[in-house]
């Protein structure tokens, strides 16, 4: 992984700051999130200064322990504040009650696409 700095970092710092803030946001350490991802903190340290890039492999990582979509983190979409408020509140729970909570967000999401589609008939 190469750490030298572009001439025009500032994607780089955008997403570090994006980062940053999402994980202080879930009140995570940056030790927390290098033991459940792998990434070594250091590394965790670099790309949140904007001095470090981050491959796709890591961005997914973090966005499936931030419970926050790849395409937030890169800055191309902005979730709603419930979908904020969900990510804080699954943070702590375990990877299979995470996994419970997301069948059970699709199930909801299913059924209303149903109840749309019979309402329309």
């Amino acid at each position: 992984m190469t750490t030298e700095r572009p001439s025009d970092n500032s994607e780089w710092v955008e997403l570090g700051r994006r980062l940053r803030e999402t994980r202080e946001y879930l009140n995570l350490s940056q030790q927390y999130v290098a033991d459940r991802t792998g990434i070594p903190r250091s590394a965790i340290s670099d790309v949140e200064r904007g001095v470090r890039k981050v491959d796709s492999l890591e961005i997914k990582k973090l966005s499936k322990l931030y419970v926050f979509p790849v395409s937030y983190l890169l800055g191309e979409d902005e979730p709603d504040e419930g979908v904020r408020a969900l990510a804080r509140a699954v943070t702590d729970l375990t990877d299979h009650d995470r996994a419970e909570v997301l069948r059970y967000a699709q199930f909801l999401r299913f059924s209303a696409a149903s109840q749309k589609r019979q309402q329309r008939r």
